[in-house]
């Protein structure tokens, strides 16, 4: 029995493979098709579908005067030392290490 679902299984496996490569090709040549027509008719530009900029009124970034930052004001964020780690709790690990060693 264990056999007969293998059979089953890499049949299933081989026919999955199969539609996948022909819907593959199906699908590359209908995007093939529509891709060659959006370029004939111009659909493959950007901003074929935006109006120019005035008309939307629409501002440059360029005309904008950038904003000056003054470091004065940025706040100073405090840096902590590094804390000491707890030397008993180091110890107690480093004994253990030992120990398991000795063993």
């Amino acid at each position: 029995m264990l056999r007969l679902t293998q059979i089953i299984r890499n049949l299933f496996l081989r026919i999955e493979g199969l539609f996948g490569v022909l819907f593959q090709s199906i699908s590359n040549f209908f995007g093939n098709l529509f891709g060659f027509f959006a370029q004939l008719f111009g659909f493959s530009e950007s901003g074929y579908f935006l109006e120019s900029d005035q008309v939307q009124g629409v501002n440059q970034a360029s005309t904008k005067q950038p904003i000056e930052t003054n470091r004065d004001n940025i706040a100073q964020i405090p840096t902590t030392d590094r804390r000491r780690s707890n030397a008993k709790l180091d110890d107690y690990y480093l004994n253990m290490a030992r120990d398991v060693k000795k063993k």
